[in-house]
């Protein structure tokens, strides 16, 4: 976890009178540690192993939090679950498989500036977007 993170969200806590505590400490490092997109279920039940006394309450509004103050995005993928994910310094898109709910990311150079021409062509400023593309990975096709 970066130092940075850590102050930033300490420095929300501190502005909304809150009170900066181990567990949410604990609830950061584990969100920033996290490769995937969790929802606050899928955090709670990887934190409690070792952090039995953490809540799910608590996991759930500090999640909230780090989305308010900038750390993480919340995200919706059709799987009906919230998940939320790390805000990164670079934009990406996601491939959402609809059959076992694999999330991909990726780039493309290509996409972004067809973005931009078709942005352009209708003399349209973009502040941001989402590129979400909905199927079936590898894995579920082979069962069909």
């Amino acid at each position: 976890m970066s130092t940075e993170q850590k102050q930033k969200f300490a420095a929300y806590i501190a502005s909304q009178g809150l009170k900066a505590t181990r567990q949410r400490e604990l609830i950061l490092e584990a969100f920033l540690a996290q490769a995937e997109h969790p929802s606050t279920e899928e955090l709670y039940l990887g934190l409690r192993k070792e952090h039995p006394g953490i809540g799910y309450a608590t996991v759930h509004r500090t999640l909230k939090l780090l989305a308010e103050c900038g750390i993480a995005t919340v995200r919706n993928f059709g799987d009906g679950a919230q998940r939320f994910e790390a805000c990164a310094g670079e934009h990406h898109d996601h491939l959402v498989c609809t059959g076992c709910g694999l999330i991909i990311e990726f780039e493309n150079l290509q996409i972004e500036k067809l973005q931009e021409q078709v942005a352009k062509s209708h003399d349209f400023t973009v502040q941001d977007h989402r590129l979400e593309l909905y199927g079936l990975c590898s894995n579920c096709r082979k069962g069909e």
